[in-house]
C-alpha cells in the first residue's frame, strides 16, 4: 500500500522533530498476510505498522514460535540513514542485542513530554516520562555514548544499520515507546496474542511522536 503524499517531511501533530526524515512517498506494508519476500518495494522508504499480527515472520528461537504481534513501528530506509531524537532527553541505556533476529545495536532514550490523553470526547495533555527504543542500528551509533548524556530535540542519535549488523533484517528502524522504565537496553518488540492487550498499554503507539504516517 502506498503511503500518503506529504509536503516535505512527516511531522507529529505535536510538532516533535522527525525521527527519520521521510520523503513525500513511501510504502506502507501489510504484514498481516505474512512475509512478502517476493515483493519488490518500489520506494526507498517504508512503514511497518504498529499493533499488527505478522504470521510466519518471526521464526528464530528468540520468538518461541508464538510471539508474532508487533508492538513497535518499523521505518524502512537505506542503511546509514540518520535517526534523530524527537524531543530533548537523555540516554537511558545502549548496547548490542546479539540474538538472531533481535535488534542488534540498540539505544534507549528517556524523555519527559506531554502526550495527548483522551477523556470522554476531550483530548488533554499528560506530562509523563517515556522511554523510546531505537533498534536495528549501525554499530558505530553506539560510539561515544554515555548513560545520562543529554541531548536536544533534533539531535542525530544514530544511523540505520545494514543487515549484517542489525540483527539480520532488511535495513529499518524499529521504534518503540514504553511507559515503564526498561531493564537494560531491550524491550519485547513482538508479543504473543495473549499478551497483546497489556502490551498496547505498556508500549503506546509510536505515531504519538512521529505523526500519522499511515
Amino acid at each position: 500500500m502506498k503511503g500518503p503524499s506529504h509536503e516535505g517531511m512527516v511531522t507529529s501533530p505535536l510538532d516533535f522533530h522527525p525521527v527519520v526524515k521521510l520523503p513525500d512517498d513511501y510504502w506502507v506494508f501489510d504484514f498481516s498476510r505474512g512475509p512478502q519476500s517476493d515483493f519488490e518495494n518500489p520506494y526507498e522508504y517504508s512503514i511497518g505498522k504498529y499493533d499488527e499480527r505478522r504470521p510466519g515472520m518471526y521464526t528464530m528461537p528468540l520468538f518461541d514460535g508464538e510471539r508474532n504481534h508487533h508492538v513497535g513501528l518499523d521505518i524502512g530506509a537505506p542503511a546509514g540513514t540518520d535517526v534523530y531524537a524527537f524531543a530533548e532527553g537523555k540516554i537511558h541505556s545502549f548496547g548490542i542485542n546479539t540474538e538472531d533476529g533481535s535488534y542488534g545495536p540498540t539505544i534507549i532514550t528517556e524523555h519527559t513530554v506531554s502526550l495527548p490523553v483522551t477523556v470522554g470526547s476531550n483530548q488533554i495533555g499528560s506530562t509523563q516520562n517515556i522511554w523510546v527504543l531505537y533498534g536495528h542500528l549501525r554499530l558505530d551509533s553506539l560510539d561515544g555514548l554515555e548513560k545520562g548524556q543529554t541531548f536536544p530535540a533534533g539531535h542525530r542519535l544514530a544511523f540505520i544499520g545494514a543487515e549484517e549488523e542489525n540483527g539480520g533484517w532488511p535495513p529499518h528502524l524499529h521504534l518503540q515507546l514504553s511507559i515503564d522504565e526498561p531493564e537494560g537496553f531491550d524491550l519485547p518488540g513482538v508479543v504473543t496474542q495473549d499478551e497483546r492487550l497489556q502490551a498496547l498499554i505498556d508500549f503506546p503507539d509510536p505515531r504519538l511522536i512521529v505523526g500519522e504516517v499511515y
